[in-house]
């Protein structure tokens, strides 16, 4: 029998729950949409049919209800790849350990992970209030080089990208994970594009932007606009996909994220509708899943 995990690597709250999230394993759904602002959880539950939970502690808030006689979970994990860290490892705990022998169990769960946010385009002809399927994920942060996660990477489009962009200097080494297939295919259609997305560390310099301090990197967003492999482009920066795509991956869930472009970058417009696409996006999300078999 494997070691039991100890309660400083497994740590769960006095009622049981797992210790950010504050959930039970009975509280989740096997499908799970992610948001990261939590009011926005209310955003999409307001079309279901039913809610049976209502979860919150810090920025992680959690529904949990019925769609067109489907259960899901919506949660909220606020902003930057280490809370992706931290939500969707626990969301794997709770699928796929015991808490009471807290071991992992021997019969795995997959889950299902989309992924409804905004983002901002580095292309001119992908406009505000546009959709896309991130089709791979870039990662400029560092999370997944904390991983061994060697075998779930595109090395190729890595490869290509480090190779193009020389920014080994500043210490900058991207990962790549791409999408699930299988999942993305629910949601593909003539009223969404694809591209590949770049997740960043961070919203002022690691997306290229100015205030008072200057950016290392004075061309940030045009090198990668300029980016193109096997015909498809950069299309986009936001701040979670890249390592949505690499734990889901590693721990053999599905992964796909749907973004909602809100700025041009490259035409420096802005969404005056912004909430009205995003409200587009969510109903768009939940009919593409009420209509599909894998979920």
């Amino acid at each position: 029998m494997d070691a039991s995990l100890g309660s400083s690597e497994l740590i769960l709250n006095p009622d049981g729950s797992i210790y950010h999230l504050n959930l039970l394993p009975e509280d989740i759904a096997t499908t799970i949409i992610t948001v990261g602002d939590q009011d926005r959880v209310q955003e999409v539950t307001k079309y279901f049919d039913s809610v049976e939970i209502r979860k919150s502690k810090r920025e992680f808030t959690t529904h949990t209800g019925h769609y067109s006689g489907k259960r899901l979970t919506v949660i909220s994990t606020g902003i930057g790849t280490d809370n992706i860290d931290i939500v969707f490892n626990e969301l794997d705990a709770l699928a796929n350990i015991d808490f009471t022998s807290r071991q992992i169990k021997s019969q795995k769960t997959r889950l299902n992970f989309i992924r409804v946010g905004t983002s901002g385009s580095l292309q001119p002809d992908i406009p505000v209030d546009t959709f896309l399927i991130s089709s791979a994920g870039i990662g400029f942060d560092n999370l997944l080089h904390f991983y061994e996660a060697g075998q779930i990477k595109n090395k190729e489009l890595e490869q290509a990208l480090t190779e193009y962009l020389g920014w080994g200097k500043y210490n900058i080494h991207p990962y790549v994970v791409d999408f699930d297939k299988e999942l993305g295919a629910v949601f593909d259609s003539n009223h969404i594009r694809f591209g590949i997305t770049g997740t960043n560390s961070g919203f002022y310099a690691p997306q290229g932007r100015k205030l008072r301090l200057k950016p290392s990197i004075t061309d940030f967003n045009e090198k990668l606009a300029g980016f193109s492999y096997q015909g498809t482009r950069i299309t986009n920066l936001e701040m979670e996909t890249a390592a949505i795509y690499g734990i889901a991956k590693l721990h053999g869930h599905r992964a796909v994220s749907l973004n909602a472009i809100w700025a041009n970058r490259a035409t420096g417009e802005f969404s005056k509708q912004g909430h009205r696409t995003i409200d587009r996006l969510i109903q768009y999300t939940l009919e593409r899943m009420a209509q599909s078999q894998l979920i």
